[in-house]
Formats: structure tokens, C-alpha cells, sequence
């Protein structure tokens, strides 16, 4: 587990996320040195949550399975207009 102080993530944000897509590990950002949130690799937190839940193990497979078919929806099909 690596940690990030959130002033360093402010200013390297593209940096600091490609740490975390090239790492299956978690990096716990520090607010006045304590933690406040955590940014993990999407592969690591999509097996984390296969390991308690089978269902959304599918659910993954069948979303995957339906972006490479083209079936997606447009920013506003999804949240309409803000």
C-alpha cells in the first residue's frame, strides 16, 4: 500500500493516476497526514468485490461484453441534463 498526500496529488494527478492503473495496489491520499480517501486500480477493486459477491462479478462480464457490442449511452442519455 503506498500513500499520496493530497497537495501532491493536486498538482501530479495524471502522474499519481498512472501509478494507480499501472499497480494492482491501493494508495491512501493524506489530508494533514491522515487518511481520507484511497484510490485503487479498477482490476484490483473489480476482484476485491468478486471475492464477496458473484453477482457483480456477472454484472462486470456483462457490461464489458455489451460496451465491445457498442452498446452505450451518451453522457446525457445517462444523466440527462444538469
Amino acid at each position: 500500500m503506498h500513500t499520496v498526500k493530497s497537495s501532491v496529488m493536486r498538482q501530479h494527478m495524471s502522474d499519481v493516476l498512472g501509478e494507480v492503473d499501472k499497480k494492482k495496489e491501493i494508495f491512501v491520499v493524506l489530508k494533514n497526514n491522515k487518511p481520507v480517501s484511497a484510490l485503487i486500480n479498477l482490476d484490483l477493486l473489480e476482484e476485491l468485490l468478486s471475492l464477496t459477491d458473484n453477482d457483480y462479478l456477472k454484472s462486470i462480464k456483462q457490461a464489458r461484453q455489451e460496451y465491445k457490442n457498442g452498446e452505450t449511452f451518451s453522457h446525457a442519455d445517462a444523466f440527462g441534463e444538469l
